[in-house]
């Protein structure tokens, strides 16, 4: 019986290692036939490279670096049309007008292209980086690129040719209100390769931080967090979060992967440093849980009662 067994368990591995696409391991079963995280380097090879992301950031060992100053973003106010996607993984919109962010050490100008989302379960853990070991119920990554290159491919043969902007959420008591059109499209949006029009105009700005909460951030040199975990992208993780009621961080949840199961858990785990350093702007500091709770009510409040 045991021989039996093990012939199973052994015939589902050979089953899910060969000939079979990249996923989270919320999709990995022996029916999916699909690689999840710890075979995607099987996948692509270059997820097995030694500056990947995401990674568990640890404030204590973050260095003050004085180049890190505050961003310049320019069209991030500008409201445009956006179109939801369900691409089988997440859900992305692709930025068509000129939206830009240079400062913070940047190599120059970077203009947007798209962002997407990785969240966890009905609200539970969910983000791609943590921080002291702590995971955020999800996180927002806004790509952008060198603003010479044309297509994000090249963009990614230069090593410091993406930056991404990385932005934690979580849970609040009120309803951010400047998210309630995105939101309110995700139900139009369920199944892969469905698409959406947002109703109403959205800005890049009103679904971010406000600029005075952007100054406390860490930066490290890393990776795609998806196939092919390419290693040319400059990463920014904000410290602030993003408050969201539990009512909208669960509707993420209803979406689903291009196999027809629940959208849930979409993040890579954390990889190895092997020797990187993060750094982290001056102002990034470990708050007293009385200053974060004063910010964290404050921005709340401030989101549920929009101008």
């Amino acid at each position: 019986m045991q021989f039996l067994i093990s012939s199973f368990f052994m015939a589902c591995l050979l089953k899910m290692s060969y000939g079979a696409d990249w996923c989270y391991q919320s999709q990995v079963t022996c029916e999916t036939h699909c690689k999840g995280p710890a075979l995607w380097p099987e996948a692509n090879g270059g997820c097995g490279g030694r500056s990947q992301s995401p990674i568990n950031i640890v404030t204590k060992r973050a260095l003050p670096d004085e180049r890190l100053t505050p961003f310049r973003f320019t069209g991030y106010e500008h409201a445009f049309k956006a179109t939801l996607n369900n691409n089988g993984h997440s859900v992305k919109v692709d930025i068509k007008h000129e939206a830009t962010v240079r400062g913070g050490d940047l190599d120059g100008v970077y203009k947007a292209v798209q962002f997407h989302l990785h969240w966890g379960k009905d609200g539970g853990p969910g983000s791609e980086h943590t921080v002291d070991g702590e995971q955020y119920p999800m996180e927002l990554h806004i790509v952008h690129m060198k603003d010479k290159y044309s297509s994000l491919t090249d963009a990614l043969k230069d090593p410091t040719g993406v930056a991404v902007l990385g932005f934690f959420y979580e849970p609040s008591t009120a309803v951010n209100k400047n998210y309630d059109t995105f939101i309110s499209a995700l139900g139009n949006v369920i199944n892969h390769s469905d698409t959406k029009d947002i109703t109403h105009p959205i800005s890049l700005h009103q679904l971010i931080l406000t600029e005075r909460n952007m100054t406390n951030y860490y930066r490290y040199q890393g990776s795609l967090t998806t196939p092919g975990c390419t290693e040319a992208v400059v990463w920014t993780v904000f410290q602030h979060a993003i408050p969201l009621h539990q009512t909208q961080l669960r509707t993420f949840s209803s979406l689903k992967f291009v196999d027809g199961k629940s959208m849930v858990d979409t993040f890579r785990p954390v990889q190895p440093l092997n020797g990187r350093q993060v750094y982290r702007s001056g102002s990034a500091t470990v708050l007293s849980c009385a200053a974060l709770l004063v910010t964290s009510v404050a921005m709340a409040f401030s989101l549920s009662h929009p101008n």
